[in-house]
């Protein structure tokens, strides 16, 4: 198994719309083989004093994948190609961090 962490820095204005794009698209990635989880979330005050500040503009995808194949592959569906194009217009940038649990 192998972790994802997926950091969407998006225009500003622009979280509505893009996590309405990225909810139609959530129940075809957790349908594809191997996906083990696939959670979008945004940050939320907690009052941690380790907590930075709240990204207002930032979106963050937690998934889990049985296998860095089975990663590879839902990149390539027809449904992340047209997630992709659909949202280009709203993302700055994009930072994956993958990882294996020890």
């Amino acid at each position: 198994m192998i972790h994802v962490i997926a950091t969407i820095q998006l225009k500003p204005a622009c979280r509505e719309d893009y996590l309405k794009i990225l909810g139609d698209n959530v129940p075809k990635v957790k349908a594809e083989d191997g996906c083990l989880a696939y959670e979008p979330a945004i940050d939320t005050a907690s009052g941690l004093p380790v907590q930075g500040p709240v990204r207002s503009d930032v979106v963050t995808i937690l998934e889990a994948w049985q296998s860095l194949d089975a990663l590879r592959a839902h990149l390539q569906t027809p449904h992340m190609t047209a997630y992709r194009e659909a949202v280009k217009d709203c993302v700055v940038d994009i930072k994956v961090q993958v990882l294996q649990p020890v």
